[in-house]
């Protein structure tokens, strides 16, 4: 990986890195000719005066060749003369000389940085932060890395070493927004809920108008059926971006779980008009007329969704519902079977497809999909509670009982 000229360009140092440079020799510099010679080596650097400084940074080596801090300048110098491997040798010779010397480890990572060498640049900086935590250079091209690596391992679907990485960038960037934001996302992803909320609202304090952060938030109380919570998020969000049609659809969402139908449904339609595609929303209003056993309704909204997308397990699954509920059992037991082939995980189907069975006195599949449905349901609790303890193994008590209600 090769940094862009712009981000990292290895010292641009003409501040930050020099003048903490100018510091530590001030501090701990022995004899006050070193000292008055690296700091004028220093200033010749900053102000692009490279053939003085050198001639001053030779002066010392020639007679002291084990001077670290000379060691760490002139490859500085080598670094913007474009000679990277003579800097390399100079700053593995200063940080062999002197192991604790925090610049010239962080002056290797960042040059291992440039030159695509990830794996040292990352140990190298590492270094330099543990012996001086304060240094905004290695702690900045750290949190660049790790940063690159989390979104590499999120777009390959790897969201468990893309939480990892991010956590550990977390460490060196706790308010950096976009950090935090990205931990939430993998967080949300993994279903470590509370871990994304705590991310969200970290992300908010210092971005408090972040709509894809109001957004995720309210995803995250959602999946935690906090519903009030979430609505009021999505509330917020659509605020913000009025013409969002996912927003609408997110709020209308929440709603109807709050049992506010009307709203709901004003929401749904305020989707559909803005994005006539918008699948989502024609399935909560396929949901909304079903609860109300509005049946010719509901259908119509229901088959909307499968004209968009044919294989759709939920509105396969809803549909089915709706036509056992009307005792049309042989259409239920064709569309939850066309459900469960789409996803085979969706207890709902599972469910009513062993109840149609039974009306139709196929007994032996009816328990058999029955069984399907409970076990699935197992299955959900016991995910439930694994997150629960990964967040927080105190959580749970060991005779504590989950009714698996969501």
């Amino acid at each position: 990986m090769r940094v862009s000229k712009n981000a990292y360009r290895f010292f641009q140092l003409a501040g930050v890195v020099l003048f903490t440079g100018l510091v530590a020799i001030t501090q701990t510099a022995s004899q006050p000719s070193t000292s008055s010679l690296l700091q004028d080596a220093a200033k010749e650097i900053s102000a692009s005066k490279l053939d003085h400084a050198e001639q001053d940074l030779q002066s010392i080596l020639h007679s002291s060749p084990k001077e670290y801090r000379a060691l760490d300048l002139l490859g500085v110098i080598r670094v913007l003369q474009h000679q990277e491997t003579n800097a390399e040798q100079l700053f593995l010779h200063a940080v062999q000389t002197k192991p604790d010397f925090a610049p010239g480890h962080a002056h290797l990572g960042l040059l291992y940085l440039q030159l695509g060498n990830t794996e040292n640049a990352v140990r190298e900086l590492q270094e330099a932060l543990r012996l001086d935590p304060a240094r905004t250079d290695a702690a900045r091209a750290l949190v660049h890395i790790l940063q690159d690596q989390a979104q590499k391992a999120s777009e390959a679907g790897d969201w468990n070493s893309a939480l990892s990485l991010l956590r550990d960038a977390r460490k060196y960037a706790s308010d950096n927004p976009d950090i935090l934001y990205e931990f939430g996302v993998a967080a949300l992803r993994l279903s470590f809920d509370e871990d994304a909320i705590e991310a969200f609202l970290q992300t908010l304090k210092l971005r408090k108008n972040d709509a894809l952060a109001i957004y995720n938030l309210g995803r995250a109380f959602m999946e935690l059926s906090k519903f009030e919570e979430a609505r009021q998020q999505f509330a917020q969000y659509v605020e913000i971006r009025p013409n969002d049609s996912s927003g609408h659809c997110a709020l209308g969402m929440t709603l109807a779980a709050l049992e506010h139908s009307q709203d709901a449904r004003t929401q749904f339609e305020r989707s559909i008009a803005l994005a006539p595609e918008q699948t989502e929303s024609y399935y909560g209003l396929g949901l909304l007329e079903l609860e109300a056993k509005n049946y010719d309704s509901a259908t119509s909204n229901l088959r909307q969704v499968l004209d968009h997308d044919p294989k759709n397990a939920l509105a396969l699954t809803a549909l089915g519902r709706l036509e056992f509920e009307q005792k049309h059992y042989p259409e239920a037991l064709s569309l939850l079977q066309q459900a469960i082939t789409a996803d085979n995980a969706l207890r709902e189907a599972h469910y009513y497809l062993g109840l149609s069975f039974s009306r139709m006195g196929r007994k032996q599949e009816s328990d058999k999909q029955l069984e399907i449905a409970m076990q699935l349901e197992h299955e959900e609790v016991q995910h439930r509670r694994t997150v629960q303890r990964m967040l927080d193994p105190g959580d749970l008590k060991p005779n504590q009982v989950d009714s698996g209600e969501r």
